[in-house]
């Protein structure tokens, strides 16, 4: 769980970071689950689009996805989530909050 100090910080990075995944009319399949696992190891914050073909509530598939997966929930605007996990790998330059 981040502080609110710390959301602060990764909203202000997410400021300039483009969306990296897409999630459409099927919502939250396995196969996204486990492109958004990779997606955490690969980088630590990252936005994802719900496009509005997609049945589900942006802050309900944001719900979904934090307990899918353990990642944090940054910011939810419009059709965008910003998410947050801390990467596991070794050697890995961490985002410093």
């Amino acid at each position: 769980m981040i502080t609110t100090k710390q959301r602060a910080v990764l909203r202000g990075l997410a400021n300039t970071i483009d969306p990296v995944m897409q999630i459409g009319k099927e919502g939250l399949t396995e196969n996204s689950l486990k492109q958004i696992d990779g997606l955490f190891e690969a980088r630590e914050l990252f936005k994802i689009k719900v496009l509005k073909n997609s049945d589900e509530d942006v802050r309900g598939l944001a719900q979904k996805l934090q307990k899918q997966t353990g990642c944090d929930i940054v910011q939810c605007i419009g059709n965008r989530l910003v998410v947050y996990r801390r990467s596991n790998k070794k050697n890995f330059k961490h985002i410093e909050i």
